[in-house]
């Protein structure tokens, strides 16, 4: 709206840009335009202010389809008014010269307008069409019948208001036709889904059978690896053993042969002992025997009291020690008789 401000007895008007704005005194305009500022005096002064920038103006109304459901169309209509003048003399736009404020309500008789004119061809259009058809392909066809609508009625351009753009928002049944309508939909989906989820667990199913078998062939591979490692360990086990064995047999070998040869060594040093104690023996005896001949060769020539004599010597040097001796006749007789 318009700012007015107070100087004594005249008032000051200061529009906006995107305002008209018409100065009337005593019927002939002494200014008209946008974004005007200017001096009055408000005993005398008549004042019109027209918006002239870009509008929307939503729209909700219902309409019946040719099966007789209820809808409710949701629309948007966007103006301006491209002759205010015509505007200014068709509709009341006129301003409080005190207080800037619009006398009546301008804006709403064409709200009203647009929404009528908006309306009519969108129930004529749906009314031909059943509820199915409307919802699926009724959005762009009303957009069309309320553009084509707005642009030809000669109401619109004798009133100097040009439609910009009109747009259907949505296009809604009832809530219990929209429920019946969704049914099949949620059903369809719900069947998709409902085949999905037996897909997946199908696949998880699958999944899980191939990681059984792979698990169970892991375990055959294991179990023969493992039967591979015994029968591995069993012949290292063999062979260690045949392994110690033939070193027992080459150490029992070689201690057999090493006592052998000791044994045969050692009959060999007995029997050289043998041989020379025996040679010995022999010699010792040839001496023992040769000096007996040749002591018995003295003693042949020797006189019967000196025999006697050595014979008593030899045998006192065979007698015990004697620390006392008591001889008598008796003895002496017999030892005497004995020597001779």
């Amino acid at each position: 709206m318009a700012d007015v401000t107070r100087r004594f007895h005249l008032r000051h008007l200061r529009s906006a840009p995107t305002s008209w704005v018409s100065h009337t005194v005593g019927g002939r305009v002494r200014r008209a335009g946008t974004g005007l500022s200017f001096w009055y005096r408000p005993l005398t002064a008549a004042l019109s202010e027209v918006p002239v920038d870009d509008r929307e103006l939503p729209l909700l109304f219902h309409a019946r389809t040719e099966d007789f459901a209820d809808v409710t169309v949701q629309a948007t209509v966007t103006y301006r008014v491209s002759d205010p003048v015509k505007a200014a003399e068709r509709l009341d736009f006129s301003i409080d010269p005190y207080r800037g404020t619009w006398r009546g309500q301008p804006l709403d008789q064409v709200a009203g307008m647009l929404a009528e004119l908006a309306q009519q061809p969108a129930l004529d259009l749906l009314a031909r069409v059943p509820l199915a058809d409307a919802l699926t392909t009724g959005i762009a066809t009303i957009r069309a019948a309320v553009a084509a609508a707005l642009a030809d009625d000669p109401r619109l351009t004798e009133t100097g208001v040009s439609v910009v753009s009109a747009r259907v928002v949505a296009l809604r049944p009832e809530p219990e036709m929209e429920r019946a309508l969704q049914t099949p939909t949620r059903e369809q989906v719900q069947q998709d889904a409902d085949r999905a989820t037996y897909a997946r667990r199908a696949h998880a199913v699958q999944q899980e059978q191939s990681i059984a078998e792979n698990e169970l062939q892991s375990r055959i591979e294991l179990a023969r690896r493992e039967q591979q490692l015994v029968e591995q360990r069993g012949a290292n086990t063999r062979r260690e053993a045949e392994l110690e064995a033939e070193r027992q047999d080459v150490a029992s070998a070689a201690e057999a042969d090493r006592l052998r040869r000791k044994a045969t060594a050692e009959a060999d040093a007995a029997r050289v002992r043998d041989e020379a104690r025996a040679t010995g023996t022999r010699l010792v005896g040839l001496a023992e025997a040769e000096a007996e001949v040749a002591r018995l060769a003295a003693y042949r020539d020797l006189p019967p009291a000196v025999l006697q004599a050595l014979a008593v010597k030899e045998l006192a040097g065979q007698l015990p020690a004697i620390n006392e001796l008591t001889v008598t006749p008796d003895l002496l007789s017999k030892v005497l008789g004995r020597l001779s």
